[in-house]
């Protein structure tokens, strides 16, 4: 029986990221944090794969940071996800007068 490309097997082969934790020389750190007393002062990872954090913008990436530390994290036990770019390719901006339902 052959085996079947990507799924999960592809996903681990690929060099995930932070991209909202930048190294001094260029590049980022290492997707996920560990027990240590150093990362748990971390803010939350947005990991993506290497290849897609080398394609993004500043702006791409500073937007997609801030959009995954907005929302509430760990809810149920489970990591919250948000979509690494925003929707029509425009930056999503959260205004506070729109309350906790007025997004649409």
């Amino acid at each position: 029986m052959a085996k079947s490309k990507g799924g999960l097997t592809e996903w681990f082969k690929q060099d995930w990221v932070d991209i909202g934790a930048p190294k001094k020389g260029g590049g980022f750190k290492k997707c996920g944090r560990s027990k240590q007393k150093a990362d748990a002062k971390r803010k939350y990872p947005k990991c993506v794969p290497s290849a897609k954090a080398n394609r993004m913008t500043k702006s791409q990436i500073k937007s997609a940071v801030s959009r995954k530390r907005a929302k509430k994290q760990g809810v149920g036990g489970k990591p919250t996800n948000v979509k690494t770019f925003a929707a029509k390719g425009g930056k999503i901006t959260i205004n506070s007068s729109m309350g906790l339902f007025g997004r649409r």
